[in-house]
């Protein structure tokens, strides 16, 4: 956040974004994460970006899991996109996850998330800063900061977003060989896709469709494309949400025959017989 804030000493801020993360852990299956008060192994990241050898590992540590999971060798770039999808996604949940469900925006720095290579799983340390609306309950805490309007919450998750992930995407961009628009493309789908996520599974996805158009409506730098849904309608009438992403998550080069749904390489056709079925 672009303002220094004071930490909450009886640790409300904290206590309210463990709850928050609990809680869309207990909700979304996908997501891989536990919520600790300190941290506890794995691999962050603030060293991911700092630390070539982390980085390596890393990705090394996706492409197992690849090759585990489908029996092929992925290439080096396709697997740091994989890990880079998956970490983005991760990070879009836990940021924008509580701002659809509460009107909350935590700060997440680097070095509050947690990544263990051989599991793929996260630990996440609550942090003392979040930013909310004048008339929430939270707003009196110190460590949050309050804003008049809607729009300029959700301007503080763009921003908030975008200060995790940017040192990341410079660090990973050699390896995955992929330039800043498909990178920052990637992390807009990733965030888009997890509100959308959450909320077909709270059974509200016409809502969560419509938030996660409000967060980008249009290209708002550095994300280079809004949310972009449209509808398919199929041979009973009934209108399918569908989008197409920006940053492809390149498993259509580990499956070819089964690229994703909302890859620019699914038909529409294609997208409504999964869609039907």
């Amino acid at each position: 956040m672009p303002v220094a804030l004071k930490t909450s000493p009886d640790g409300a801020v904290a206590q309210a974004l463990g709850d928050v993360y609990r809680r869309l852990a207990g909700v979304c299956e996908a997501l891989d994460v536990r919520v600790v008060r300190t941290a506890q192994g794995g691999v962050t990241a603030a060293e991911l970006a700092a630390d070539p050898a982390a980085l390596n590992a890393f990705v090394e540590a996706e492409a197992a899991r690849v090759h585990d999971r489908y029996g092929t060798r992925p290439r080096p770039d396709v697997a740091a996109s994989r890990a880079l999808h998956d970490y983005a996604w991760t990070v879009g949940m836990l940021i924008g996850g509580p701002w659809y469900l509460e009107r909350r925006v935590p700060r997440i720095r680097p070095e509050d998330l947690r990544l263990d290579l051989a599991s793929g799983t996260y630990t996440i340390t609550p942090g003392t800063e979040l930013a909310c609306l004048t008339d929430d309950p939270m707003a009196a805490h110190p460590g949050v900061l309050t804003l008049p309007q809607e729009e300029q919450l959700r301007a503080q998750l763009r921003m908030g977003l975008a200060e995790h992930m940017r040192p990341l995407l410079a660090a990973i961009a050699p390896v995955a060989r992929r330039r800043s628009r498909a990178l920052w493309g990637m992390v807009s789908d990733d965030l888009v896709s997890a509100l959308w996520y959450l909320g077909r599974m709270l059974g509200q996805e016409g809502a969560a469709i419509r938030a996660a158009t409000e967060v980008l409506p249009v290209a708002v730098p550095p994300y280079p494309s809004g949310a972009d849904f449209r509808y398919l309608a199929g041979a009973d009438g009934r209108r399918h949400a569908t989008r197409t992403r920006t940053g492809c998550c390149m498993f259509y080069a580990i499956r070819p025959a089964e690229a994703c749904s909302t890859c620019p390489r699914t038909c529409d056709a294609e997208r409504l017989r999964r869609l039907e079925g």
